[in-house]
């Protein structure tokens, strides 16, 4: 069996239940998410893309927030796409916001949306999650248009936080599956010299989160 295949069958058993409740538990411990949003910013007539986009609800808020912008949201989880395209058809938005099923670190999933490239490209909390998570930080790379960013958010180190909390912290968090990178701005900042991009990468809430921008060109 495939990497990309057994990512698929372990996000569909983790989330097959939890998609009911995700949103309702998450809002309290994803933080930093509304401030990837505000800083997203993507040009009138932008294409933003959000790889993990999970339940669909960081593309509800960008499209309400960016009216001038389309949405595209890929996700390895069938199950979180069905209640992702729920949502959406909810809020009134599936006429500006695309899904697919795919897998993060594989360039060619999104050829099928016929966009050459994205102005925005979106992590948040989904690369903790993805085994292979330095390929789909790759990939979207791969798919940014020059002149483009890359923005993520996701658990850091607890870098400032008391020793107990990252004790417990992390231990929930394996329960999950879930693998806070301690390397990732180092892997941010190969991407960005490798590609000639510029990277602001700063923690949260003293360390409770990572949070980075990365610009093309």
């Amino acid at each position: 069996m495939s990497e990309a295949v057994e990512t698929a069958r372990l996000m569909d058993a983790v989330y097959r239940h939890q998609r009911h409740f995700y949103d309702l538990t998450r809002k309290y411990y994803l933080l930093g998410r509304d401030l990837l949003i505000d800083e997203l910013k993507p040009p009138q007539g932008g294409n933003v893309l959000e790889l993990g986009c999970g339940t669909g609800r960081n593309l509800i808020a960008a499209a309400r927030r960016y009216p001038g912008a389309r949405f595209y949201g890929l996700d390895i989880s069938r199950h979180m796409l069905e209640t992702a395209e729920k949502n959406i058809s909810k809020a009134g938005l599936s006429d500006r916001i695309t899904l697919i099923e795919g897998d993060a670190a594989n360039p060619a999933a999104t050829e099928g949306l016929d966009v050459p490239g994205f102005d925005r490209v979106m992590y948040s909390y989904t690369l903790s999650m993805i085994p292979i998570w330095r390929e789909a930080l790759a990939a979207g790379t791969a798919r940014l248009k020059e002149g483009g960013r890359i923005h993520v958010v996701d658990f850091g180190q607890q870098e400032r936080l008391p020793g107990w909390f990252r004790k417990l912290l992390f231990r929930w968090l394996t329960s999950f599956h879930v693998t806070p990178r301690a390397d990732l701005e180092a892997e941010l900042r190969g991407l960005a010299a490798k590609t000639g991009a510029r990277l602001d990468f700063r923690l949260l809430y003293r360390g409770y989160a990572d949070y980075a921008v990365m610009t093309r060109g």
